[in-house]
């Protein structure tokens, strides 16, 4: 469907709108702390842990992409290395995310040797899937990814493709043996097809969502983790600090160009659902790709403490009723 352009009154409208959001985002984080965030610049380098049966160390909070998405090029660089600098090393992008990968490439290459890079392919058969790999490597600027996974299979028949004849899991062990990617993977928003996924290939590891909201209000999630700890996988986590979906009419034009989703209140409420996410047996979670909620991620990364009882019963009750962003059964 094309989208009809806004006239100039609606353009004002939409900048005012965005203008008050950002002020009052400002103004509650100069009055409200951050749960676990004890001040401004913590020193404490973000905690690492082991990425499953691979053995890997990982920081528990990723580095999504988007972040660096359509930013000028030294503000990618600055951001980067601001991340490393505070202990992140698990960077994760894909081809879908705009020109990210190559924000991200020349921003990250003085760190490559001593960062765990995850890419994607949206590619569903051998020959789009090696494309996408081939294209991957040039614009990452690197000879390897320590990750790929098959992007987003949320349909039973994605899954039957990538694992069937002339599937791009042909492409993945093909390129392992060269040398070109190191673990295999895959990102899932459907509880059905990730079970499956996992019943089917002894995959490396698992990047879904794991939301306190999800859980408590679509009973979704729980399933996916509980299976992989099983399997001995390694556990990545999206959707931390989501809440719910853009009311109908944000949908298209909301004040957060890089969440498709409307995320938690910021900053406590999103704090404090990092903190449940965190607090669950998972490697890292990967924050939202907007800027102001990823310094947030880093915050409370560098003064994490698991979620107190009567800081979960407070989050949890604040989320009833609310229209969550998955459900059971997505795979259709």
């Amino acid at each position: 469907m094309l989208a009809i352009a806004p006239n100039s009154a609606q353009k004002g409208l939409t900048m005012e709108r965005r203008d008050f959001l950002k002020q009052a985002a400002i103004a509650a984080a100069a009055t409200t702390v951050p749960i676990s965030a004890a001040a401004s610049t913590p020193s404490s380098p973000i905690a690492r842990r082991v990425l499953g049966k691979t053995g890997e160390k990982l920081s528990i909070i990723g580095f999504g992409g988007i972040v660096v998405m359509n930013e000028q090029p030294q503000d990618a660089v600055n951001i980067v290395a601001e991340a490393v600098d505070r202990g992140i090393n698990y960077f994760d992008v894909a081809p879908s995310y705009g020109n990210a990968q190559e924000r991200l490439g020349p921003a990250l290459k003085p760190y490559r040797q001593n960062s765990f890079l995850a890419c994607k392919t949206e590619g569903r058969m051998k020959d789009d899937s090696r494309a996408q790999l081939e294209n991957s490597l040039r614009l990452l600027q690197t000879d390897h990814l320590d990750l790929y996974q098959f992007h987003a299979l949320t349909k039973m028949t994605d899954l039957d493709k990538v694992l069937g004849p002339g599937g791009a899991m042909e492409t993945m062990e093909a390129a392992k043996k060269e040398g070109k990617i190191r673990y295999i993977g895959f990102s899932v928003h459907s509880v059905e097809t990730a079970l499956a996924a996992m019943d089917r290939y002894n995959f490396d590891t698992v990047l879904f969502p794991l939301n306190w909201l999800l859980v408590s209000q679509a009973n979704f999630g729980m399933q996916i983790l509980e299976k992989a700890q099983q399997k001995q996988m390694g556990i990545l986590c999206l959707k931390s600090m989501a809440k719910t979906v853009w009311p109908p009419d944000q949908k298209k034009d909301h004040p957060e160009p890089k969440c498709w989703y409307q995320p938690a209140q910021y900053p406590h409420e999103a704090s404090l659902g990092l903190r449940w996410t965190l607090s669950h047996p998972i490697t890292a979670a990967i924050p939202p790709g907007d800027e102001r909620y990823f310094r947030l991620a880093m915050d409370v990364a560098q003064n994490y403490k698991p979620i107190e009882p009567h800081e979960e019963q407070a989050l949890l009750a604040g989320g009833h009723g609310v229209e969550p962003i998955f459900h059971l059964g997505n795979d259709v």
